[in-house]
């Protein structure tokens, strides 16, 4: 594969970059030392025009080419998640409970070694700004950046970013020209009843039995309401209630989440779901209460943006291992926000037969760092030649 030869060069160095973040993983927001250790190299690169802070422990830093142009952002990660590190790496994670098990620490490489090519090159005219976000993983830290103004702020006209993928073929790049991940919301439904003695149901309103209903209610949602060639998934996750064998509970709680591609879908779930809550629970002799949260809108790529983004990567990585037609996945992602506010693209780099994304033994596969901070590299010097 033409991965670009000085970023080849550079793969022992990011290699360690890579595993010290993996070993320092932060959660949500409060990445301070995670944007410390990216400050650190982006000043040894000779970056100085660097803005922290924003997003609580965000950074952006610009690079300018070797004339006047536009500005492109590129963007990486940089959370963990709150859960055991079990991949049995040298590099295995330091913190007790806390594991980049989504590969935000490749990701960080990956713009960390683009951004050392293009400050020492410069072979483009315009401006690159190096987006390094917090609270991908629940917290919307996309959002918060964007509502933070960094789009007029530093005048970016397109931004892109990528994602490892584990079950894609190693150093294979996928994306597609619209819906490329879901969007997602989540619900709570509060179930009251009557509480009673488990031997005498009779006396007292279950409200088990009403989460029980309800749950496969949910789901005539989609088989029911929805146009069957629309992509919806409505999902249960949780139920809580109860505190012994012999008792019949006050209330139970429901938990779940909704993935979506269409506006108009989700606006028909959260219609429908308010009827099923209200009116199963009636059916019982119980009250109930929905919360409806949206969450992160579905990843809607540009055409025009994931077209020049796809023709970038089949020069890195060869026709063959380009498809640019991939299926949409129901996984969500708050880039959302930044394609949203900006023309832009994302896209997936294969990392073939590993554990997927969020299983405890996910490690991230540093063969594809050197690819993603080539493609990276040579999109700017695509889109802004001199």
């Amino acid at each position: 594969m033409p991965i670009v030869n000085s970023i080849a060069a550079l793969a022992p160095q990011m290699t360690a970059w890579r595993r010290h973040l993996h070993q320092h993983p932060e959660l949500g927001l409060e990445c301070h030392e995670t944007a410390g250790f990216v400050v650190e190299q982006l000043k040894s690169f000779g970056i100085t025009d660097i803005h922290t802070g924003i997003a609580t422990s965000g950074v952006v830093a610009i690079i300018e080419g070797r004339g006047p142009g536009k500005t492109i952002g590129l963007r990486a990660d940089m959370d963990a998640l709150p859960m055991e590190d079990l991949s049995g790496t040298d590099h295995a994670s330091t913190k007790p409970g806390l594991a980049h098990t989504c590969g935000h620490d490749g990701h960080t490489t990956m713009l960390l070694g683009a951004a050392k090519y293009l400050a020492e090159t410069r072979n483009f005219a315009g401006r690159v700004a190096l987006i390094f976000q917090p609270a991908e993983e629940g917290e919307g830290g996309g959002r918060i950046m964007v509502e933070e103004g960094i789009m007029d702020r530093f005048d970016i006209s397109e931004v892109y970013g990528v994602h490892n993928a584990p079950g894609t073929a190693l150093g294979h790049i996928t994306t597609n020209p619209g819906a490329l991940m879901a969007g997602v919301d989540e619900f709570t439904v509060t179930i009251t009843g009557k509480g009673g003695h488990g031997a005498e149901p009779s006396r007292a309103v279950d409200p088990v039995v009403a989460a029980a209903s309800l749950t496969m209610a949910l789901q005539t949602i989609i088989s029911r309401n929805i146009n069957a060639l629309d992509k919806l998934v409505v999902s249960v996750t949780q139920i809580h209630t109860g505190t012994a064998a012999n008792i019949i509970p006050e209330t139970a709680v429901m938990n779940g989440t909704v993935r979506y591609f269409d506006k108009a879908v989700q606006t028909e779930v959260k219609a429908r779901m308010a009827e099923l809550v209200e009116f199963q629970a009636r059916s019982f002799g119980a009250t109930a209460v929905l919360d409806y949260e949206e969450g992160y809108p579905p990843t809607i790529n540009h055409p025009d943006q994931t077209a020049f983004a796809a023709s970038v990567a089949r020069e890195v990585v060869g026709d063959e291992a380009v498809d640019d037609a991939v299926d949409p996945i129901m996984p969500g992602e708050d880039f959302s926000y930044m394609l949203q506010a900006r023309p832009g693209a994302y896209l997936f780099v294969g990392m073939g037969d590993r554990p997927n994304c969020h299983h405890p033994k996910y490690d991230f596969d540093d063969e594809i760092a050197p690819i993603g901070a080539s493609f990276f590299a040579r999109l700017i010097e695509k889109a802004l030649p001199l």
